[in-house]
């Protein structure tokens, strides 16, 4: 069964470019049409046969696979072919009239030779597809068995978009590694209980697949805010020090106030891209001048970051050279500063420990006595399977976790091979998950992977289609629900309202999904850690996991005139790639790289991509958009956030098939200006995001056409005698919000547009999130009846006891934040701020009742009151975080029941006052007759 998942997408994808081709009115060589209906007939059979294959208990013989791979092939050429075609000829002008015939006429003439060509490849094809259908009763493929499912329940097998849209909303939580000794020492070593202070470092030392990341994770989540700067890295073999110093320095750099306490403090910091690789070919001396020089740049740079307390995790170190090269790098401050490092060998290990009290090394061992039983009959009751099934597999014998050799991971991956049948999952999987799940093979090993970024993509591949009423947005992430379900990928990262934001996949795992990527054909790797040899000399799918010289030069020497989607991890400084073909190109993700000036990919070769679906160019160099970004017809997603672009051109209004346009910066309210005239072709935008609309323009009410928006975030208001566009963009999100918005932000730098809210003649009902920034006096009237918002951010100007109460009607607000935009710097707020205080009598309190959903409070404020809490006002609470530069108490903490965290950080160093409330703090929350939670206060100091 192995080849049927990526067989199967494969030509569903195609059967959707054909039936496309076959209802454009194309000037087609008489017969032409007819081969095409053929292949299309033919192909929508095979594909009906691999799915009753896929859906078959049968494991396929040698013949049976020998066919799959010939359906895969012929699927592919077909594919070239339609995409040649469809990239080279335009369809026929229309018309009835004589200028009509005659321009017809004349285009009938230019392209006869390409029409002509064509025409006798899809001959060539047609024949092709049918001798691959008779081959399979010439030579005896046999059909697989009637009836015949796969050895599970049936239930396991399949899954209703409908029921498994959502997986239930989390916030991040801190699972105690199994089979770990000592791990109250590591603890101790890691937390403020050890009053040592100078550097020290951790080496975690074991084979791989024996949990040393899991253990350092988890030192890493539930110790991380007591550190002032953090960061996470994966090293591998092939890992530039340079890119890994600057993955460093990357995460270190302060985040805006309000948006690392929104994003919910997330457990791991993210793999940031590798950066800038300073490769270029110069004479060796004049090289290393420039290294010495750039080294000592990024040593000083960061120097400034990590001089306080800081906590480094480098995961998977395998060399001892490597570790000593960055090592240095990292300042031996007096703060208690800690680095964790992992590593499989013992010499890397003993190279970390330099003598000093600080330093300690953990091996890491198998389980062992009853660990093995105990860890896989765990694994079995996470499954989600019926009573009687957990039952029967229970009775598995010893034997089953003996052949893991107390391999953690091993064990639970058994555990879950039992339950799904073999191989990861994989062999269990319907055709969609199959091809999704191969999908990852595309990403590094121990990058954290964006949900949304995966979810567009697979789209853009055409993995998924609509089903069972949902769009086909609504599918995919059920897709990537299915896949954290069956622990085929791991959450790492969950956003404020609870959805998973990114997820990684093991490094075992990764490894077979990679080798089956490989066996199949379905994507090559330059770079990567595990070696990846394709049977076909035709690369699908590239990902340049290294752009260094060496890696380049093996990218360029490829055939890469069949190239569908390419992924950059790095710069693209060292590329060239001669043979590559951008008229057929569907998916270009260059997320972090640079070089765009210096080699091929110039910013007007993009509009060269015809054919593009998603396009990636978040956090590049990249500067404008070409004027004629228009010219990409077919493109899905335009994601040109954290870059220079300031500006939208005015082509913009011709994407006819454009779902996702994501521009600004989050962190900095950067913004993206939208043109004077959005009217246009755009009628199927999903997503605007990072937008301001700028004085003059009519978009404010262009943004009514767009009724399939459902999502709308406008970083910038203007100033000024704005009353008409105020009046065009309250009328539009009045008309929108009786159509598909869900989501909607937005910032006002004065109050004047959120003074306006309370006179909208209907409301927003299907919000799910909402975030309304600046100076926000009062809150809508309307707001508490938005029974289906789960998300919700507020100015602080908002924080006072009487909005508290109207907010606790919310029925399912699961995140509550009140927070002022690092971009704000509005002199009013203070005084806000004061007047606020005084009206709630110098405190805030939460009702008594309400907020019966609420699981994250978050507060960044400059002065918090003295915040009291009571019995029942919260039930469900399980996080609280508050950042401030004064403050003035936290009462009735300890009646929220099932609180579990309470994180606060200190802006600056805090005043006498605030300084003895937190120490009054912290000694009642270690109280024997207090409710236990777990209380961290830390000091940001930039």
């Amino acid at each position: 069964m192995e080849a049927v998942g990526a067989s199967e997408a494969t030509i569903k994808s195609l059967l959707t470019k054909l039936g496309s081709l076959l209802a454009e009115e194309y000037a087609l060589i008489r017969g032409v049409r007819g081969d095409i209906q053929f292949i299309n007939d033919e192909l929508a059979s095979m594909q009906a046969f691999l799915s009753n294959l896929s859906n078959s208990g049968d494991d396929h013989d040698d013949q049976t696979k020998d066919w799959m791979k010939q359906v895969r092939d012929v699927s592919y050429d077909i594919e070239d072919c339609v995409d040649d075609f469809a990239h080279g000829i335009r369809p026929d002008p229309r018309g009835n009239g004589l200028w009509s015939i005659i321009r017809r006429s004349v285009y009938e003439i230019q392209t006869w030779s390409l029409r002509r060509s064509v025409a006798v490849q899809i001959t060539d094809l047609k024949e092709r597809a049918k001798n691959v259908g008779e081959r399979r009763g010439r030579y005896g493929v046999r059909d697989p068995e009637n009836g015949k499912k796969k050895s599970i329940l049936a239930g396991s097998t399949g899954y209703l978009a409908a029921e498994n849209q959502e997986t239930t909303r989390r916030l991040v939580s801190v699972k105690k590694p199994v089979g770990v000794k000592d791990i109250e020492k590591l603890e101790k070593w890691i937390s403020f209980e050890d009053n040592k202070s100078k550097l020290g470092v951790l080496s975690i030392v074991g084979f791989g697949g024996v949990g040393k990341t899991t253990i350092a994770m988890a030192l890493y989540r539930k110790y991380g805010d007591q550190f002032q700067h953090r960061a996470v890295v994966t090293v591998s073999q092939n890992s530039d020090p340079e890119a890994i110093l600057r993955n460093v320095l990357n995460q270190v750099k302060p985040q805006a106030n309000s948006e690392e306490l929104q994003a919910g403090y997330s457990a791991a910091a993210g793999t940031s891209l590798l950066g800038s690789i300073w490769s270029r070919i110069i004479s060796p001396a004049g090289k290393q001048e420039e290294d010495e020089e750039k080294n000592k740049g990024l040593q000083e740079e960061l120097k400034s970051y990590l001089n306080n307390r800081y906590l480094l995790l480098i995961d998977d170190v395998w060399s001892s050279s490597t570790w000593q090269s960055i090592k240095k790098y990292f300042p031996e401050n007096d703060n208690g500063s800690r680095i964790i490092v992992t590593t499989r060998f013992q010499a890397v290990a003993t190279t970390c420990f330099a003598h000093q009290d600080n330093d300690h090394i953990h091996p890491v061992k198998v389980l062992s006595n009853d660990e093995p039983r105990d860890l896989f009959q765990k694994s079995l009751l996470e499954c989600k399977h019926t009573a009687e099934s957990r039952q029967s597999w229970s009775k598995i014998p010893e034997r089953v976790w003996g052949m893991c050799g107390g391999l953690p991971l091993a064990i639970v991956t058994m555990a879950e091979d039992f339950m799904r049948i073999i191989n990861f999952c994989y062999n269990d999987l319907p055709g969609d998950l199959k091809t999704c799940t191969l999908y990852l093979s595309i990403f590094p090993k121990g990058r954290k992977i964006s949900s949304k970024k995966l979810i567009r993509r697979w789209i853009a591949e055409g993995f998924v289609a609509e089903k069972q009423g949902l769009s086909v947005e609504d599918v995919a992430e059920t897709c990537f629900n299915q896949l954290i379900e069956r622990k085929i990928v791991r959450p790492v990262e969950h956003s404020s309202n609870g959805r998973v934001k990114s997820c990684q996949v093991h490094d075992m795992v990764l490894e077979y999904i990679i080798s089956k990527a490989a066996e199949e054909d379905f994507a090559t790797v330059v770079g990567g850690y595990w070696s990846m040899t394709t049977r076909s000399n035709k690369v699908r799918r590239l990902s340049l996991h290294s752009t260094d010289y060496k890696h380049a030069k093996k990218a360029d020497s490829m055939n890469l005139s069949h190239v569908r989607s390419l992924t950059v991890f790095g710069s693209l400084d060292q590329l060239h790639f001669k043979s590559f073909k951008t008229g057929i190109l569907q998916v270009l993700d260059l997320e972090g790289c640079r070089g765009f000036k210096a080699n091929h990919f110039s910013v007007t070769d993009i509009c060269e991509m015809t054919l593009l679906k998603y396009l990636s160019l978040r956090g590049t160099n990249i500067s404008k958009l070409p004027s004629k970004i228009g010219n990409l017809k077919y493109l899905e997603t335009l994601d040109i956030r954290q870059t220079d672009i300031e500006e939208l051109p005015k082509s913009i209004v011709q994407l006819e098939r454009i779902s996702n346009i994501l521009g600004g910066d989050k962190r900095t309210r950067k913004t993206l200006k939208l043109p004077k005239d959005v009217k246009g072709t755009m009628k199927g935008l999903r997503i605007l995001s990072g937008i301001e609309i700028v004085k003059g323009s009519t978009a404010a009410l262009d943004l009514r056409d767009f009724t399939r928006l459902r999502k709308l975030a406008i970083y910038k208001l203007n100033k000024g005698d704005q009353n008409q566009m105020f009046e065009d963009l309250r009328s539009s999100i009045v008309y929108l919000s009786g159509y598909s918005l869900q989501s909607l932000a937005i910032e006002d730098e004065s109050s004047e547009f959120f003074e306006m809210l309370d006179s909208m003649t209907s409301h927003p009902v299907d919000l799910r999130t909402l975030e309304l920034s600046g100076k926000l006096l009062k809150i809508p009237m309307w707001l508490p009846s938005l029974n289906e918002l789960i998300k919700l951010t507020l100015s602080v100007t908002a924080l006072r006891t009487n909005n508290l109460v109207l907010l606790s009607q919310l029925q399912s607000l699961f995140s509550l934040t009140f927070s002022i935009s690092a971009a704000n710097q509005d002199p009013d707020i203070p005084g806000i701020l004061e007047e606020n205080k005084a009206d709630s009598g110098g405190e805030i309190f939460l009702p008594s009742k309400g907020f019966s959903k609420l699981k994250l409070l978050c507060i960044v404020v400059p002065l918090l009151p003295a915040l009291n809490f009571s019995m029942n006002g919260t039930p469900l609470l399980e996080k609280v975080e508050l950042r401030f530069k004064r403050f003035e108490g936290l009462r009735g903490i300890e009646k929220v029941e099932s609180l579990h965290d309470v994180v606060i950080t200190v802006d600056d160093k805090p005043d006498e006052s605030t300084k003895m409330i937190l120490e009054n703090l912290k000694e009642s929350s270690s109280g024997k007759h207090v409710k236990q939670y777990t209380l961290t206060v830390r000091e940001y100091h930039g």
